[in-house]
C-alpha cells in the first residue's frame, strides 16, 4: 500500500526569486548544498529562505563546527552527509540535536552492512546512485537492489527522478512504506540550481492523484 504520507524534497536551491516560487508548491523539505564544487553550491544565505519549509543543509565531509556554525546562519533544520563521513562524525553532529540523513551510493554489489554502524545516529538514509563524485549524478539505479535493504529506518530516494519515472518510483513505494520521501533535483532544472516550476507542478500534480487514488 502506498505510503500516503510520502513526502518531496526539492533540492540545490540557491536563487532567492526561484526558492520563493519553489516554496509556493507542496515541497516538504528544501536542500541547500554547501560544497563548493557543486554548481548548485550555497556561496551566502539567499535573500528569500523559506519558514514553512523544513531546510536540508546538504554538506561534504565537512568538519562539525563549520557545520553547525552553518545550521544556525541559514536557520536549517536538518543536516544531509553526502560524503564520506564516518559514524563517529555522525555521532557528534546527533549529539547537538541535529536531525541527520546520510547518503550512500548504490549500485548492484552496495552491502548493506555499510548502514549498520550509522543507525543509531541517523533520521533517515538517503539512496543514492553511485558514482565516483559526490554529488547527483541525474541517472537512476537499480531500484530492485532496494527490495533487499534489511533495516527499519526510512529512507529518501534520490538519483535521477524525473517526470518519465516520479509515477515507477510511487509504484515502488506502494511495497516499501520506508520509503519516505523523493529527492527531486537536476531533472527538474533549466539550468543548475534553477529549477522548472512547471515540471515540479507536474510532478506534485502525479503524487497527489496517486496519493488519492490508493486512499
Amino acid at each position: 500500500m502506498l505510503n500516503t504520507k510520502l513526502k518531496i524534497k526539492v533540492c540545490g536551491m540557491r536563487d532567492p526569486a526561484n526558492i520563493q516560487a519553489v516554496s509556493a508548491l507542496p515541497v516538504d523539505f528544501m536542500g541547500f548544498i554547501f560544497y563548493a564544487k557543486s554548481p548548485r553550491f550555497v556561496p551566502h544565505k539567499p535573500a528569500y529562505m523559506p519558514q514553512h519549509i523544513q531546510k536540508v543543509g546538504v554538506f561534504v565531509n565537512e568538519n562539525v563546527e563549520t557545520i553547525i556554525d552553518t545550521v544556525q546562519a541559514y536557520e536549517l533544520q536538518m543536516v544531509q552527509l553526502h560524503g564520506d563521513e564516518a559514524p563517529a562524525t555522525v555521532q557528534q553532529l546527533k549529539a547537538h540535536g541535529l536531525h541527520i540523513i546520510k547518503a550512500f551510493g548504490i549500485d548492484d554489489a552496495f552491502n548493506w552492512d555499510t548502514l549498520t554502524p550509522y543507525v543509531p545516529f541517523t533520521d533517515f538514509f538517503l539512496f543514492d546512485t553511485k558514482s565516483n563524485a559526490y554529488g547527483g549524478t541525474g541517472i537512476t539505479f537499480n531500484w530492485d537492489k532496494l527490495k533487499s535493504y534489511p533495516l527499519e529506518t526510512p529512507y529518501f530516494l534520490s538519483g535521477g527522478l524525473a517526470l518519465t519515472n516520479v509515477k515507477d518510483a510511487l509504484d515502488f513505494a506502494h511495497h516499501d512504506a520506508r520509503l519516505y520521501a523523493l529527492d527531486l533535483n537536476s531533472k527538474f532544472e533549466s539550468e543548475p540550481g534553477i529549477k522548472n516550476i512547471q515540471s515540479l507542478a507536474n510532478a506534485f500534480t502525479i503524487v497527489q492523484n496517486e496519493q488519492i487514488s490508493s486512499r
